[in-house]
C-alpha cells in the first residue's frame, strides 16, 4: 500500500486549535461501515446512539507535563517531550535529533542536569542527574500539545490545557499525548450512558510515538512502529471476555484502546496484565475483539487514518474502507467539523 493513498485536503482553519466552550459539545458524526450511511448529531447523543448493553472500552493513561526545556553550555535551548522512563534513563523526542551529539549536556530547570547516553531512530535517550519524575514535570514540564496546535502559550491558555487535554477519567501518568476521543467525555456523559444500559470499561496504553508519528516511508509496509506498554486488570478482562461471549457489541473509545484490545486478545480470550505493543493495524487485519470505533478526525498519512480505514472495511475490503473514511473525511470539511486532538469526534459502527 501506498503512504499517498491516505491523503486528504484540509484546511487549515479546520484544525482546532483549542478545546470548545464546554468539554462534550462536539459534533459526532456516525459512519455505518455496511451500507455507507452517515449521520450528522452531536457527542451528548450518544445514550441514543449506542445499543443497549453495549460495552465501552477506554483508556484511562494521564498525560504527564512531558515538555521540558534544557540549555546547552552555549547558551541555546533545546525542547525535549519526555516518552518514557526505565531506571532514571529517558527516552526523548526533540528537534534534529540526529545532530544531537552523545554526551551531549544539557541544563534543566531546578538544577538538574541531562546528558545523552544513546540516539536511535530519532529516539535520544537522557539521563537526568539528579533523577527526573513526574512530581518534578508537574512543576517545570509543559503540557505536550501537538505540534499542529499553532497558538500563543500564556497563562490562561497553560491553565486550560491542563484541564482540556486530560479525559476526566485519566488516572495512571505516564502517556506523552491525549488518547483525545475520550476528551469529549464529561461525567454526566458516562453517568446517561450508564442509565441507558451502557457498560463502562478501563483499560491502560502509555501513548507514545508509536501512536503519534506519522509515516515517513513510501510504502505503509516500509513503516516501523514504536513500543508503547499498557495494562489490563483481571477484572476488565473478565468483563471484556463475557461481553465478547454474550456477543454484545465492544466500542473501544480511540484508536489506543482499538490497539490495545486487539494486542492483548490472544487463544479466544483477553490476556490481562501488563503487556507492550507495537501493533501496526491497516490493510487486510481482521479485527478480533473491537465491533465499533468512537475516533477523531486524523491527521493525512497517520497510523490512526490507517486503522480507521482498516476498521471501516472490515466487511468489505482495505480499499472499500479507505474509499469510505476519506469519502466521510471530505464530507466533514465541507459540513465545517473541527480536527486533530481538540476537534469533533467519529462513531464507526
Amino acid at each position: 500500500m501506498q503512504t499517498s493513498d491516505f491523503f486528504f485536503n484540509l484546511p487549515q482553519e479546520l484544525i482546532a486549535q483549542e478545546p470548545g466552550a464546554r468539554r462534550g459539545d462536539s459534533r459526532l458524526m456516525t459512519l455505518n461501515r455496511r451500507t455507507g450511511e452517515r449521520r450528522h448529531l452531536l457527542v451528548s447523543d450518544l445514550p441514543a446512539v449506542l445499543p443497549e448493553g453495549g460495552l465501552l472500552v477506554f483508556n484511562d493513561s494521564r498525560v504527564r507535563k512531558a515538555r521540558l526545556s534544557g540549555e546547552t553550555p552555549g547558551g541555546k535551548n533545546v525542547e525535549f517531550l519526555l516518552v518514557d522512563e526505565n531506571q532514571g534513563v529517558w527516552r526523548t523526542l526533540c528537534k534534529n535529533a540526529s545532530r544531537r551529539r552523545l554526551g551531549g549536556l544539557y541544563n534543566f530547570p531546578g538544577g538538574v542536569t541531562g546528558e545523552i547516553t544513546a540516539k536511535s531512530d530519532g529516539v535520544v535517550t537522557l539521563r537526568f542527574d539528579p533523577p527526573v519524575n513526574d512530581s518534578y514535570l508537574d512543576v517545570y514540564g509543559r503540557v505536550p500539545l501537538p505540534p499542529y496546535i499553532k497558538r500563543g502559550e500564556g497563562e490562561a491558555f497553560a491553565a486550560r490545557d491542563c484541564e482540556r487535554y486530560q479525559t476526566v477519567y485519566a488516572r495512571e501518568p505516564g502517556s506523552a499525548a491525549a488518547p483525545t476521543a475520550g476528551l469529549h467525555f464529561t461525567n454526566e456523559l458516562l453517568l446517561q450512558l450508564k442509565r441507558q444500559g451502557v457498560e463502562c470499561a478501563f483499560i491502560t496504553l502509555h501513548v507514545g510515538p508509536g501512536t503519534f508519528l506519522p509515516v515517513r516511508s513510501k510504502t505503509v509496509e516500509g513503516h516501523r512502529m514504536h513500543e508503547e506498554s499498557f495494562f489490563i486488570d483481571e477484572k476488565t478482562a473478565s468483563r471484556i471476555e463475557l461481553a465478547k461471549t454474550q456477543k454484545r457489541k465492544i466500542i473501544a473509545v480511540g484508536t489506543t484502546s482499538a490497539r490495545t484490545l486487539e494486542s492483548a486478545w490472544s487463544s479466544g480470550g483477553i490476556r490481562a496484565g501488563a503487556g507492550k505493543t507495537s501493533i501496526f493495524i491497516y490493510g487486510a487485519y481482521r479485527f478480533c475483539v473491537v465491533d465499533g470505533l468512537f475516533t477523531n478526525f486524523h491527521t493525512p498519512f497517520s497510523t490512526l487514518l490507517m486503522l480507521v480505514s482498516c476498521f471501516a472495511g472490515q466487511d468489505s475490503s482495505p480499499e472499500e474502507g479507505r474509499r469510505l473514511i476519506l469519502d466521510a473525511y471530505a464530507l466533514a470539511v465541507e459540513k465545517g467539523y473541527r480536527f486533530f486532538s481538540y476537534g469533533d469526534a467519529m462513531l464507526i459502527e
